[in-house]
């Protein structure tokens, strides 16, 4: 009986200097006790102790970089959507270049970009490389106008694979949208309003318009898709653009040009 009380003194005599809820990056045991089982017990409290924490030790440095990298992707999201929204709202200079006239259409191909789309046939060519573009051609009329078709092609990095990595097309186009009105402003600036959208065969569709304050609404419509040069990936942002006093003579053609726009 005796010594059946001095085993279970040796046991009462093991206290962890630290709770286990605290978890501790070392644990410490005290024993006072020469009994073989008791260090036996210590050693096994002690190394589940220690395995424990680096499995928790393990995920939390797992769990940062996943959150790094959702930062590092939400952060180039937020730059090619204000690359997109720049483009909707401006214009550099560019070459012009006449072109026949023989029909309403005509496709043109463009071999180094490879795609191609259909535009009017008298509408004249522009071509240029702004900085932070990759590559930019224009389409407009001969005569004074507002009215254009364009193609900006941008670089993508590798976590861009295809247009759902920007998310939903109803989650894009909001975001695009609304990233270019300024009506909150006072005084207001441009209204932008989102009029449809939907994803097909690899493509964004957006149609949305554009006005700024005591002047004429702008009906925007772009076609946004994603291929690869051999590479990196690359977005094509095709926008067609008119004013509403223009919209029955360019319209309907500007709007089957952004709508024909294809990969070759």
């Amino acid at each position: 009986m005796s010594e059946s009380r001095s085993q279970s003194q040796n046991m009462a005599s093991i206290s962890p200097l630290h709770t286990w809820s605290q978890r501790p990056h070392h644990a410490s045991f005290t024993a006072f006790s020469n009994n073989k089982g008791t260090n036996q017990y210590k050693k096994q409290f002690v190394f589940c102790c220690k395995k424990q924490e680096q499995e928790d030790d393990a995920r939390t440095l797992n769990r940062f970089r996943i959150e790094e990298q959702d930062d590092d992707s939400r952060t180039k999201r937020r730059e090619v959507m204000f690359q997109l929204a720049f483009t909707a709202c401006s214009f550099p200079a560019i070459v012009s270049y006449a072109l026949a006239a023989n029909e309403d259409l005509r496709v043109y191909t463009d071999e180094l970009n490879k795609f191609e789309i259909s535009i009017p046939q008298d509408w004249q060519l522009g071509a240029g490389e702004p900085n932070g573009f990759k590559s930019i051609t224009a389409f407009y009329p001969q005569e004074a106008s507002s009215s254009s078709v364009s193609v900006v092609i941008t670089g993508l990095g590798p976590d861009f694979t295809r247009m759902e990595s920007f998310g939903k097309v109803e989650a894009f186009a909001d975001t695009l949208v609304s990233g270019l009105d300024r009506s909150w402003r006072r005084p207001p600036g441009v209204a932008a309003k989102l009029i449809d959208c939907k994803a097909s065969k690899g493509f964004y569709y957006i149609e949305y318009t554009l006005q700024n304050p005591g002047e004429s609404r702008k009906h925007l419509f772009s076609a946004i898709g994603m291929a690869s040069n051999g590479w990196y990936n690359r977005l094509y942002t095709v926008t067609g653009q008119f004013v509403e006093e223009e919209s029955e003579k360019y319209g309907s053609n500007i709007e089957k040009a952004v709508a024909s726009f294809r990969f070759i």
